[in-house]
């Protein structure tokens, strides 16, 4: 038997293949761009891969129905999550419910289904991208607020305003780029919700039938700009076991509330004076590296578990003790200074000499245009450390990726 993947995340094919192959079933990749995964093509042979085009659901249920003995559909991206639950659904393969996808899709509409749920303290306020928006923005929300948009991804289309130039500056971006030609607009629905002090985090779960398991929390640490990218994380989070188990009822409460009941989720929040208040639910297991975290502090291949549930049966890491008998890992994101193409990098003979295991995971390519570093499409790869605690990998794998520096050229002189 077959399981097949519509695109994925970046990283984790290896595993996922792996995972496969232990349950008895093939895996394919479903893909328009094998560039995205050029680094897992290139050391696991495990990977069958299908170049189609992924937005052509046409192009897309031919090349399901080629695979006459498909057992199951896994998707771990945000901008295929839709499509793929409803060709599950549409194949009689196990999936999850398509209109829960949806709103979890739909980050407005789930920051209002969890105020009146009483599970977050604002709620949100849909926009329209110009300046007379302001009003609203003011009214419904206050400063300092956050814009952002209703289907958004990798940091993408986010503005943290704190004053009303900041709010105008804001709404006259978010106009120009509902205006941009070629379906380079925004991505969903500009809305406005509460900002939130405090650090973020991000909560790794993992559900069957309602019941939610916490998996470990990651620290997220964002950079200064206004439209905030991340720049590292590290995991597992050494926080007392009250607040751990406050928040695993939390997390569980909010995932009920918006309807997922069933497969990884990777929920960020921020823990503000009042206890945890939602970023944002992603319905799959955690991009970047998180995953590989996961994998290493565990011990443990957690793709055995998204296999699992694309079976349709109750995952076994629901119940298998979990200790982080592995070290713990973080890892930074390597950013482009200024958009062009990228040469390669300097540094990379060197991070073997910096404790901590030090692996260089790229993103990108010699040859790659990069258009944007303001948010995560500016990333050319990543740092990854291991220590005795999250702290060390932290300052393990920061102090080593400080030394990686992407060559870049102007783009008009290639």
């Amino acid at each position: 038997m077959t399981i097949a993947a519509l695109e994925a995340l970046s990283f984790g094919l290896g595993r996922t293949a792996r995972a496969a192959r232990a349950a008895g079933h093939r895996f394919v990749l479903l893909t328009g761009d094998r560039a995205v995964y050029r680094h897992e093509l290139a050391t696991e042979s495990g990977v069958d891969v299908i170049d189609v085009d992924t937005f052509d659901p046409a192009a897309v249920r031919r090349a399901l129905a080629s695979l006459t003995d498909l057992a199951g559909l896994i998707n771990t991206t945000d901008t295929w999550s839709a499509p793929a639950a409803d060709l599950a659904q549409e194949l009689g393969l196990p999936g999850p419910d398509p209109e829960a996808v949806k709103l979890l899709r739909d980050k407005a509409r789930v920051r209002q289904t969890l105020h009146r749920a009483g599970l977050s303290a604002g709620t949100s306020v849909v926009l329209e991208p110009r300046a007379e928006s302001a009003e609203l923005v003011r009214e419904g929300v206050g400063l300092p607020a956050v814009l952002k948009v209703s289907a958004g991804t990798s940091s993408r289309d986010v503005w943290i305003v704190h004053d009303e130039e900041a709010l105008a500056a804001a709404l006259a971006e978010a106009e120009e780029r509902a205006q941009a030609p070629g379906g380079q607009g925004l991505n969903g629905r500009l809305f406005a919700e509460p900002f939130l002090a405090g650090p973020l985090y991000s909560a790794e779960t993992l559900s069957w039938q309602g019941h939610t398991r916490l998996l470990g929390v990651l620290s997220r640490q964002t950079s200064r700009r206004p439209a905030v990218r991340e720049e590292a994380a590290a995991f597992p989070v050494a926080l007392p076991a009250d607040e751990l188990a406050a928040i695993e009822r939390w997390v569980a409460d909010v995932l009920a509330a918006a309807g997922h009941d069933q497969g990884f989720a990777h929920v960020e929040f921020v823990l503000t004076r009042r206890g945890p208040e939602l970023v944002e639910i992603n319905r799959r297991i955690g991009g970047a590296l998180v995953a590989e975290a996961m994998c290493r502090t565990l011990d443990v291949n957690v793709y055995e578990a998204l296999v699992d549930v694309t079976l349709g049966r109750r995952p076994r890491l629901l119940d298998a003790p979990l200790r982080p008998t592995g070290p713990a890992v973080a890892f930074v994101l390597v950013y482009a200074d200024e958009p062009g193409v990228l040469e390669g990098w300097a540094g990379l003979e060197g991070l073997n000499t910096f404790p901590g295991e030090v692996g260089w995971y790229p993103v990108r390519a010699p040859g790659d245009a990069v258009h944007h570093v303001g948010d995560q499409r500016g990333c050319t790869g990543m740092v990854l450390a291991q220590g005795p605690t999250a702290e060390l990998a932290q300052h393990r794998a920061w102090s080593a990726a400080t030394t990686v520096r992407p060559l870049m050229k102007p783009a008009e002189a290639r």
